[in-house]
């Protein structure tokens, strides 16, 4: 058992119970900031002020349209199935908040005399329940958007459950390295293995692919199609209003938090410092600034993506996720496991390794990418009607009838005199 299961282990029942009031409190005060903040960098991008008037600064204006929304009225479509539109919101809600549990925010501190760890509970498979658990809030949307009795909210939860489920493949393969470099799913124990160097410099196509995968399973832009205004209204949380809408963009902004918490830990040491201020690595409580100041970072990003990218379509969001994402994370664990393998085996150069991976790596994704895509023969011109026909893969299959018809037309249209359709009498008598 580790020093930080151990002290886990060691926690007393009211400290655990402080541990959570504390976590939840933490989601949602992040919540209230991240709203504000992002209309303000928003804002400063499109040379606006962006919220200015409740509160110093406009800082209390998330808070002020929270408690608006906690009484406006609750409307529920008539076509509605009552039980599931109540509880899809809450299911939403929780995964969010329980995927908190396993982050270490820090090193070991004391509370009131009581020596623990600035982490709820440390698992063997933690890196495994932050992924179930963001799979699990899928269930909700998709639950919302079925039970709302609307076209355009259930339209919006089944692009939702298609982009988890394609986003989550990529996402669980850039976190193989991970595991095989530190040697344990458990968050403390990649945190600890990073004492030696961040793997945001090791392992960095899995770091790209996994922030390109988190912002593609939180739906945000620009992979915000399960929100399309302009084709799904709002989504599936459409039918939604009052503290049940307020309920799944909680949860939207929890999964932000927890995703940007959980790729500090994978790629960026968790809590610890770099190395002109690694001193401050003995206290917890800097370390947790650290861990703060970290995620925080990842959360700009969201941002930033947002007001700078616009959306993608539908086609291009999912052929990223299946012939980019995908490939990428496959290649690049057979490459981890190559020079994994070849280091514990031969003992050889890793460099000589590496440079011959590299060159075989290039070599595929230029066959891959170069290689021009099948594209669909263009329309034609029937030439009886002068119309554009669709491709011969999709073309109507021809009939005798419809054939005899369309030689009468070409037929005609060859006896027609040249002024018959201009109007000129002149080009009719010759």
């Amino acid at each position: 058992m580790t020093r930080t299961q151990q002290l886990l282990a060691d926690d007393p029942f009211w400290l655990i119970v402080l541990k959570v009031v504390v976590l939840f409190g933490v989601g949602v005060v992040l919540t209230l900031f991240m709203i504000n903040w992002e209309r303000k960098v928003v804002g400063r991008m499109q040379q606006r002020p962006g919220p200015n008037r409740t509160g110093p600064g406009g800082w209390l204006q998330s808070l002020a349209d929270g408690l608006k929304l906690a009484f406006k009225e609750d409307i529920m479509p008539t076509h509605a199935d009552k039980k599931v539109f109540f509880i899809a919101p809450v299911v939403s809600t929780i995964p969010a908040f329980v995927a908190f549990s396993v982050i270490p925010f820090g090193g070991e501190v004391s509370i009131f005399g009581e020596r623990t760890v600035l982490q709820l509970v440390d698992l063997p498979v933690g890196v495994l329940v932050v992924l179930a658990c963001s799979s699990i809030g899928v269930y909700g949307i998709v639950l919302g958007g079925w039970a709302s009795g609307s076209p355009y909210a259930l339209l919006g939860a089944l692009r939702s459950a298609a982009q988890v489920i394609s986003y989550e493949i990529a996402l669980g393969l850039s976190i193989v390295a991970v595991v095989l470099y530190s040697r344990s799913m458990s968050t403390a124990d990649i945190v600890a293995a990073q004492g030696g160097g961040w793997y945001f410099w090791l392992l960095v196509p899995s770091f790209v692919v996994f922030v390109i995968a988190m912002v593609g399973e939180t739906n945000r832009a620009p992979f915000d199609l399960p929100e399309a205004e302009s084709e799904l209204v709002g989504g599936f949380h459409t039918e939604y209003s009052s503290l049940k809408f307020a309920l799944f963009f909680l949860a939207e902004y929890v999964n932000m938090v927890t995703v940007s918490a959980m790729a500090t830990t994978l790629f960026l040491g968790g809590g610890r410092w770099p190395w002109p201020l690694s001193s401050f690595n003995d206290n917890g409580w800097l370390m947790f600034v650290a861990f703060l100041v970290k995620t925080l970072i990842f959360l700009f990003v969201f941002i930033w993506l947002r007001g700078t990218l616009p959306r993608f379509r539908y086609d291009q969001f999912m052929r990223l996720g299946w012939k980019a994402l995908v490939p990428v994370s496959l290649l690049w664990i057979l490459v981890i496991f190559a020079i994994r393998t070849y280091r514990n085996s031969s003992g050889g150069s890793v460099a000589v390794l590496l440079i011959t991976l590299g060159i075989v790596l290039v070599a595929v994704l230029a066959i891959a990418f170069l290689v021009p895509e099948r594209r669909r023969p263009e329309a034609a011109v029937d030439p009886a009607s002068d119309y554009p026909v669709p491709p011969l893969d999709l073309a109507v299959p021809d009939t005798p009838r419809r054939t005899a018809k369309r030689k009468a037309v070409a037929r005609e249209k060859r006896r027609e005199p040249a002024g018959a359709l201009t109007g000129d009498p002149g080009k009719e008598t010759e």
